[in-house]
């Protein structure tokens, strides 16, 4: 036991990395140790891990973990660890980047659907036994804006443009994607705007893009246009982005990431007429632990034998 290395699974659900580590055949490397989130690291253990499974810690933990060597968030977004004013240098992090895939793209999809579909106005007219006559506004043939062709944006492109949609983009990196017409640096990001009738953020939270999403960018897209924000709350100046809407400028909006979570019930997201609040239900789904756990040990296996991390964050770059 003493030449196992200890891994702490702090998490409310470990059974599926329980599960992936010994199917990966590591139970025999490893001491695994599990924590619930609501518990804090013991003496013990602050002395002794080196490697730890976490979607969070307070400030001035880390630098009590003296072996700690790595840490394997949970999420794609990791501006929280960022944010940390003790994080240690040396530290390696690693995001869960790529494992949202499974649902967001598909809930995006579904969020365009429900903006061009009167579904949600005909289940109210069921209730009062109504017979309305609604129109369906085709996505088919309509433009859609991807900021943030990463993974995610790159598998919402092929189902959009399967259904008919013209898909353009930005990306950091130039070359052509499967389902995307065009894809466009950063610094074009304009001409992405002024062409597409709906708008998704995918951008991370870095100092570069948070509060981009401002009057002047939102004075940018199409008069009518819809915007959809499952990227991060950060991205977005709230009070610019309920003025465009109030105007007429935009149609609306569907957001599903803030920057307090659970929104407040003070916020005026909630009252904006035109902007439907989602409950952060993006990248969830049932197996989703199942899909974080091949990540995991993935990295742990490499962790162990001294190779390279996958999703390894740049703390330069902010993600």
């Amino acid at each position: 036991m003493t030449n196992r290395t200890r891994v702490l699974l702090w998490t409310d659900t470990p059974q599926a990395y329980l599960e992936a580590i010994e199917a990966a055949g590591l139970g025999p490397r490893v001491a695994i140790e599990t924590l619930a989130r609501k518990d804090l690291p013991s003496p013990d253990q602050r002395a002794g891990v080196e490697a730890m499974l976490s979607l969070a810690a307070p400030p001035g933990l880390l630098p009590t973990m003296t072996k700690l060597r790595w840490i394997q968030g949970l999420t794609a977004g990791i501006e929280s660890w960022l944010a940390l004013p003790d994080l240690p240098p040396a530290l390696a992090l690693s995001s869960a980047r790529g494992t949202h895939r499974e649902s967001m793209p598909e809930n995006i999809l579904g969020a365009l659907f429900h903006i061009a579909k009167p579904f949600a106005a005909i289940v109210d007219d069921n209730k009062a036994a109504t017979w309305t006559r609604r129109m369906a506004t085709p996505l088919n043939g309509s433009t859609l804006g991807i900021l943030g062709l990463g993974a995610i944006g790159q598998d919402l492109a092929r189902m959009a443009s399967s259904i008919g949609m013209r898909v353009i983009g930005t990306r950091r990196t130039p070359g052509d994607l499967p389902g995307v017409e065009r894809v466009y640096a950063p610094e074009q990001t304009a001409e992405v705007l002024a062409q597409s009738h709906y708008v998704v953020l995918l951008l991370p939270s870095t100092p570069s893009t948070d509060n981009a999403v401002n009057a002047a960018l939102l004075a940018q897209m199409k008069k009518g246009a819809w915007l959809l924000n499952f990227g991060r709350g950060a991205l977005i100046v709230d009070a610019d982005l309920i003025a465009a809407v109030e105007s007429g400028h935009l149609a609306g909006a569907i957001l599903d990431v803030f920057r307090t979570e659970p929104l407040p019930k003070e916020h005026p997201f909630w009252a904006a007429k035109g902007i439907m609040v989602l409950p952060h239900i993006g990248g969830g789904h049932p197996e989703r632990d199942k899909t974080v756990a091949k990540l995991f040990v993935d990295n742990l296996a490499r962790f162990l034998d001294g190779k390279k991390l996958r999703e390894l964050v740049d703390r330069a770059a902010g993600y």
